[in-house]
């Protein structure tokens, strides 16, 4: 899949589409305006950034997802990763951890995900 940046914005307006699509253009305006206070035109001027990015389609003023969230959140930990820790992933847990404890259960949990992930 090819990288795929989003800023902050269309971040937020793609966070409203997966959870309502499929959703009426006219109904993602209003959810726009509640969740995020935007206007119909900047809600309009996102969308179109998103449907260019091959994010989302409107087609017959309907909404719909064409990348999953999951494959999105991927690329942007990846770019995170890179970017802030020389892709790094302990150098990035230990900065997320920083002084917070783990539960016994988040410890196994994180066990169990780094050995289903071992090379």
């Amino acid at each position: 899949m090819d990288e795929i940046s989003l800023c902050d914005s269309e971040m937020r307006l793609m966070n409203v589409i997966w959870d309502e699509a499929p959703v009426e253009s006219g109904r993602l305006v209003k959810l726009s305006k509640e969740r995020l206070d935007w206007s119909k035109s900047t809600t309009y001027t996102i969308l179109r950034k998103l449907v260019g990015k091959g994010l989302a389609a409107n087609e017959d003023s309907l909404v719909t997802v064409l990348i999953p969230r999951e494959n999105v959140q991927v690329m942007e930990s990846n770019k995170v990763v890179e970017k802030s820790f020389g892709g790094s992933l302990p150098k990035f847990v230990a900065a997320f951890l920083g002084n917070k404890s783990l539960s016994d259960e988040e410890a196994d949990e994180l066990i169990k995900l780094i050995n289903r992930h071992k090379e």
